[in-house]
């Protein structure tokens, strides 16, 4: 098997990673910036689309900045491969062109969301429509953490996430949060946004988002930051006679104080499995849980439109 890279940063060795546990034989290509970017083993480094029109693969996965997405994808097109696009879509929602091109053309696409593999959030998924007697009344998602600590040899604000110009801020990293209500409960019928770039970061993508996502019948709260030092990443149900209380972080479900659900998976265990079921999806199934048209609809949440 033959794969293509479109970037190899942080977030794309963990794909690389991932395929080297699963894959045997493969041959990895990289389509990279520059011929100063560093070697990575076993990655053999191409410098231009030409040099990607001189070889067949199986498919490509795009991991380079999140505003270079749509134009990454438009060369990919020509290639009809499957694609394996790294969240968020786009850093605009001025793609809708984009999306009805790969619709057109039948391209199997999946847009990474790991979280969806989750232990704690699948148990959440069977669970939650399955108890009859229950009224959902509140949904509550909560998640920060200290965007320095994200990449610790690199300074924070030359990253994509610091900078708003190249697609960053915190409500687009942690698109993560909307896409799990959006896969839990569907499309919400009203959306009500608050982004703010105030905190002692001092950056100028979003720090700070506040969404409430109304599913005609409760309202979902979400709160996201890059400054908290203690980082916490929650979800929690309220429903008419108890709360559960999902910690993301430890792979629990409490609820009045006794744990109902607990694994030992972390979320960087994630990675492997997602790719699992991309691999399998590609060769298999035919069809994929979050194609660019979900990943659309959870963008303009997002974003608006």
């Amino acid at each position: 098997m033959r794969i293509l890279f479109i970037g190899l940063g942080s977030i794309a060795r963990k794909h690389l990673t991932a395929l080297k546990s699963i894959l045997n034989n493969s041959e990895f290509y990289a389509l990279r910036s520059g011929i100063n970017t560093d070697d990575i083993s076993d990655v053999n480094n191409l410098y231009s689309f030409d040099e990607v029109a001189d070889k067949f693969f199986d498919f490509a996965i795009v991991s380079n900045p999140t505003s270079e997405h749509k134009r990454t994808i438009e060369r990919l097109l020509e290639f009809n491969i499957p694609l394996f696009i790294e969240k968020p879509l786009h850093s605009s929602v001025d793609i809708e062109d984009l999306v009805l091109a790969i619709n057109n053309n039948g391209i199997f696409t999946y847009v990474a969301c790991n979280l969806r593999f989750l232990d704690c959030l699948n148990f959440v998924k069977k669970n939650i429509f399955n108890i009859k007697e229950k009224r959902l009344n509140e949904v509550n998602v909560y998640c920060g953490s200290y965007l320095p600590d994200w990449r610790p040899n690199l300074d924070f604000r030359k990253s994509y996430s610091a900078n708003s110009e190249m697609g960053g801020g915190v409500h687009i990293d942690l698109i993560h949060e909307l896409d799990y209500l959006y896969w839990l409960f569907g499309k919400p019928v009203e959306v009500i946004r608050k982004f703010k770039s105030q905190s002692s970061l001092s950056i100028s993508s979003t720090d700070y988002a506040n969404y409430i996502l109304d599913f005609n019948g409760f309202c979902a709260s979400i709160i996201l930051n890059y400054y908290r030092r203690d980082t916490k990443r929650t979800l929690q149900l309220v429903f008419d006679d108890e709360t559960w209380d999902v910690d993301l972080l430890t792979n629990q479900v409490v609820t009045q104080g006794q744990i109902i659900f607990s694994s030992d998976q972390r979320i960087a265990d994630t990675y492997p499995l997602q790719m699992r079921y991309f691999l399998n999806s590609v060769a298999v199934e035919k069809k994929s849980m979050n194609t660019v048209a979900d990943a659309y609809e959870v963008l303009k949440i997002c974003l608006g439109k």
